[in-house]
């Protein structure tokens, strides 16, 4: 085998393959169908892969079970469309406006959850996602409550209007390619050796010297900022945000494609997000029976694939670190728990 061969090993070739498939595949196939569904449901899968991606980086890296992610997805989405439709600023704005007000608000809402370990901390971030979709149901003066907001404005770079769905897609799969691209660096960078090793044992990273509220912190605050670019993509894409497209079914099915993709892996989480997005629409002949079905091969990924398809730590593993190991018990009484 050549040298050039080697280094084109199975490593490379997959990013390259990914490219591909994006940039030319993809577009090509949706200018031939030329239908404007089609064009919806790929924006809608690279949204979601963002999703994933940046939830992966809590989640399968840092190994914190989040159960929240979609609040600060609407974060973004709800602060791209305000800024659009009241304050009359376009999407160059709006983008980094988005992502930075997500990230903000995780910040401070870490800053007094990130000592919590284990079960704690899913349920503070649960409990943070309910409040942030309350908010945005009940603050009717701004969020205008369930009616949510109308983005008129589209998207517009350098003056210049961004129409038809092959543009607005590509718009799209540069904003997404990119962020996952620092996603990617930054889970292999010794920032996430850190996290991987806060993953196995956050006490034994501790005594190492590694700060692991401070990670905390950062990886919950990062993973909001790419979950607000990922808002203010589906605003504008869209033209529309409400608060039921932020809830708490959304975060668990951000959590599931992190699962079946595999937890701690990057490719894991994006084929995850594609799965869990094309499987309803393929099966969407089938009525109210494809939420059963889609639920079924959920289930027998995670039954037969415990670490799901690309992953780094088995489902059941991370979810008896995650929610604690056992109860304590008096003497003479049965333990309950996981071990």
């Amino acid at each position: 085998m050549s040298e050039i061969s080697k280094k084109m090993s199975r490593p490379a070739l997959v990013p390259i393959a990914l490219v591909l498939l994006v940039f030319a595949v993809a577009p090509a196939s949706l200018a031939w169908f030329g239908k404007g569904y089609f064009f919806q449901v790929a924006n809608l899968v690279l949204i979601f892969a963002l999703l994933a991606a940046s939830l992966h980086l809590v989640t399968g890296v840092a190994g914190l079970l989040h159960l929240g992610h979609a609040a600060f997805y609407g974060i973004g989405a709800y602060v791209a469309a305000l800024m659009g439709s009241e304050l009359k600023l376009g999407f160059l704005w709006g983008l980094p406006a988005a992502g930075l007000a997500a990230g903000l608000l995780a910040f401070v809402v870490a800053l007094p959850t990130m000592r919590l370990v284990s079960i704690y901390f899913a349920v503070a971030t649960l409990a943070i996602g309910q409040m942030i979709n309350t908010v945005l149901l009940n603050w009717v003066a701004v969020t205008k409550g369930p009616n949510g907001v109308m983005l008129f404005s589209g998207i517009k770079l350098f003056g210049w209007s961004v129409k038809g769905g092959l543009s607005v897609y590509f718009v799209v799969a540069v904003v997404v390619g990119l962020s996952i691209w620092a996603l990617h660096r930054l889970t292999h960078s010794y920032w996430g050796n850190a996290l991987r090793a806060l993953r196995e044992d956050d006490q034994c990273a501790d005594a190492m010297g590694i700060d692991t509220v401070r990670l905390k912190i950062e990886v919950f605050t990062l993973s909001a900022v790419f979950a607000g670019l990922a808002g203010a993509l589906w605003a504008y894409t869209t033209g529309y945000v409400s608060p039921g497209d932020f809830n708490f079914s959304n975060s668990i099915l951000i959590l599931a494609m992190v699962v079946v993709g595999g937890l701690g892996s990057l490719p894991g989480a994006i084929v995850g997000a594609v799965l869990l997005i094309l499987l309803p629409e393929v099966l969407r002949s089938f009525g109210d029976l494809r939420n059963v079905m889609v639920g079924i091969v959920m289930f027998v990924s995670i039954l037969f694939l415990p670490k799901g398809l690309f992953g780094e730590v088995p489902a059941l593993t991370f979810a008896r670190r995650a929610l604690g190991r056992r109860w304590t018990a008096a003497p003479g009484e049965r333990e309950v728990g996981w071990k």
